[in-house]
C-alpha cells in the first residue's frame, strides 16, 4: 500500500515554515534595529520595551479575544511568583541582547544563543534529573570545551554568551511549569514588570536622563520596540501550531546564523582564530544534538491511501 499526504496537510506545513522563518528571520535582524539607537543606554531602551510592549499586547490580546487565559492567571496569585521569575529572567535577557549590540558584541550573543539548546540539556540534566543520550552529553561536553578553551587561550570567559545562554535557558525551564501560551505569557510578564518600568522611567525623567520625547526618531523608535518584540512572537506561535517541534528545533539556527553574519558583514566584528574554533566547537556539538534530536523523534503514523 502507498501512502499520501493530504493537500490540506501540505498548506499547513508550508504555512508553518513561512511563519517559522518569519519569526525567526525577526528575532536574527534584531541587532540591525538595536543598532539605530544612538546615546541611549541599554537600560532605558529595556524600560520602554517593557512599557510598550505591554501596552501594545493589550490590544493585540482584545483583538484576539485572549483575555481569559490571563484572568485565569491573575486570579491565581500563588502561581505568579514563577511568572515574575519568568519576567524577571526575560527582562535580563533583553536587556543583555540589547547592551550587546550597543557594545558590538553580536558575535558573543549569537554565540551565547547557539549555545542555549546546549544548556537547555544540561539543565535538564542538573535540575530536572532527566536522562540524556549519549550523542546529547558529547554536544554538551564540546559546548563545556569551547568556553575553557576560551578561557584558557583568550584569558576571559565569554561572558556575554554565558549570560545570554543560562537566562533563556533557565526562562525557558521555568516557563514549562507555567500553563500559559506564548502570547499570554508575555502579556502577563510584562504586565507583572511593568510597576518596575514605570518607577524606573519615572527615575530617569526626574534626574532629566530619559532620551523619550527628546527628539522624534529617538521617541519613536523607543515605542516601535514594543511592536517589534510581540510581531516574531505572533509569527512563532503561527509556526508551533502547524510544524513539529523537531522542524522547529532546526528552524531555531536560523536566528543566531543571520546574527553571526550581522556582525561579520555589516558590523565587521573581528574574529579570532580562537573564537572561530570555539563557534566550530559549539556548531558540532549542535549537529550531534540536533542528529540525537532527530533520531529519536516520535515517527509519524501514516494513513493507507484509499485504492
Amino acid at each position: 500500500m502507498t501512502t499520501t499526504t493530504s493537500p490540506p496537510a501540505d498548506r499547513e506545513a508550508r504555512q508553518g515554515v513561512m511563519f517559522g522563518l518569519a519569526a525567526y528571520g525577526m528575532w536574527g535582524c534584531f541587532p540591525l534595529f538595536f543598532a539605530l539607537f544612538e546615546g541611549v543606554p541599554a537600560f532605558e531602551i529595556l524600560i520602554h520595551r517593557v512599557l510598550w510592549s505591554c501596552l501594545f499586547l493589550v490590544g493585540l490580546v482584545t483583538l484576539l479575544g485572549r483575555w481569559a487565559p490571563i484572568r485565569q492567571a491573575l486570579g491565581q496569585p500563588r502561581r505568579l511568583g514563577r511568572v515574575l521569575g519568568c519576567a524577571l529572567l526575560i527582562a535580563l535577557n533583553w536587556g543583555l541582547y540589547i547592551y550587546a549590540v550597543e557594545t558590538r558584541h553580536v558575535l558573543q550573543a549569537s554565540l551565547g544563543y547557539f549555545m542555549t539548546p546546549l544548556v537547555n540539556v544540561a539543565l535538564g540534566m542538573l535540575v530536572l534529573r532527566e536522562t540524556i543520550h549519549r550523542l546529547q552529553a558529547a554536544a554538551v561536553a564540546l559546548a563545556a570545551l569551547a568556553i575553557v578553551m576560551q578561557l584558557v587561550m583568550l584569558g576571559q570567559l565569554p561572558w556575554i554568551s554565558l549570560a545570554l545562554a543560562f537566562s533563556f535557558g533557565t526562562y525557558g525551564l521555568l516557563r514549562k511549569q507555567v500553563p500559559l501560551d506564548g502570547l499570554s505569557g508575555l502579556f502577563v510578564e510584562t504586565l507583572l514588570l511593568l510597576p518596575l518600568g514605570l518607577i524606573a522611567l519615572g527615575w530617569l525623567s526626574h534626574l532629566e536622563l530619559s532620551h523619550f520625547l527628546g527628539d522624534t526618531r529617538t521617541t519613536l523608535l523607543l515605542i516601535a520596540s514594543g511592536v517589534i518584540t510581540a510581531l516574531p512572537l505572533l509569527a512563532f506561535a503561527g509556526a508551533a501550531r502547524r510544524l513539529r517541534l523537531a522542524t522547529l528545533g532546526f528552524l531555531m539556527y536560523i536566528n543566531p546564523t543571520i546574527q553571526f553574519l550581522i556582525a561579520l558583514l555589516a558590523f565587521g566584528e573581528p574574529l579570532s582564530g580562537v573564537q572561530l574554533a570555539t563557534f566550530v566547537l559549539i556548531w558540532t556539538g549542535l549537529a550531534l544534538y540536533s542528529w540525537s534530536a532527530w533520531q529519536s523523534r516520535p515517527r509519524e503514523v501514516t494513513q493507507p491511501a484509499r485504492q
